[in-house]
């Protein structure tokens, strides 16, 4: 067992319960591994990443050892929105935003836009010039929209995607640190989550809740995706959580939805290396069900 910085434990070979998350090189199915091609030079990115991240690798490692994949969603997105706080006050966020400079705020004309089509609630982000990157009034636009599906019974099909080259970039990196304190991010998060709407949307209407995912499906993106009952991946699609690198882990619900589909291990593969993987990578892990 490898002990990196921020108590992340690595195991090589054989699975471990235990470990943070295990390298081999082998192909396997199981869950708590990762196959990579050389297991000495992920180790090594992965060693470098927490020492430089240690505090995010430390708390990440936290939230997702504290998850019950079979508890609430409601407890789990707490749990990870107070995490995400803290790390809102500490030194490794502070670096990043001081390294990228003041924050703006970019106002972009219906960042979400839908369609009804008898039955059926077709909801596209539509911030296509940035990759739909995820912003405070897509946020809002999105809750607006879901709250139709969530209350009308008559919507018995939703399908999530984007408009443009990608369904959705992540978080808009130009707006992060707009927030007055920590404490009122927090209450945003969990009052106003998409998470929390999408889950219970799935919990309606199952598979008929669907993601149609293509291009960069990456942090905010993936994890509110996950929260869908079936998704469709394009086959050229990179799907990742790349939220370490400034010093924060998935704050959309990615620590509930991402980790029950896959394991807390390979959820943790995905903070702490900071890798997409593939659209083949994603169907056999079970991150999506269906490439196409």
């Amino acid at each position: 067992m490898n002990k990196l910085a921020g108590g992340v434990l690595v195991a090589v070979g054989d699975p471990s319960d235990d470990a943070t998350l295990t390298l081999t090189e082998d192909p396997s199915d199981d869950r708590r591994t990762v196959t990579v091609a050389s297991v000495p030079d992920a180790l090594a990115e992965l060693t470098e990443r927490c020492e430089r991240w240690s505090q995010t690798a430390a708390v990440c490692d936290d939230v997702l050892r504290a998850f019950d994949p079979a508890g609430s969603t409601f407890t789990g997105v707490v749990t990870e929105s107070l995490a995400y706080s803290t790390l809102q006050s500490g030194t490794e966020f502070k670096r990043w935003l001081a390294e990228r400079g003041p924050a703006v705020m970019p106002e972009i004309t219906d960042p979400v836009v839908a369609e009804r089509d008898a039955d059926r609630l077709t909801v596209r982000l539509n911030r296509p010039g940035r990759h739909n990157a995820f912003s405070t009034d897509a946020r809002a636009a999105l809750l607006e929209v879901l709250e139709v599906a969530r209350l009308d019974p008559s919507v018995t099909e939703m399908v999530l995607t984007g408009n443009g080259p990608s369904f959705c970039s992540g978080g808009d990196l130009a707006e992060f640190g707009t927030f007055a304190d920590p404490a009122s991010a927090h209450i945003a998060r969990t009052r106003h989550s998409p998470a929390l709407v999408l889950d219970e949307i799935t919990a309606r209407l199952g598979r008929s809740c669907r993601a149609e995912i293509h291009g960069q499906v990456q942090g905010s993106g993936l994890e509110m995706a996950a929260f869908c009952g079936w998704v469709r991946c394009d086959p050229d699609a990179a799907l990742g959580l790349p939220e370490l690198a400034l010093g924060l882990i998935p704050g959309a619900g990615g620590t509930v939805s991402v980790t029950r589909r896959i394991g807390r291990w390979r959820t943790a593969y995905l903070v702490l290396s900071g890798r997409s993987i593939d659209a083949g990578t994603a169907l056999r892990w079970g991150l999506v069900d269906e490439v196409g």
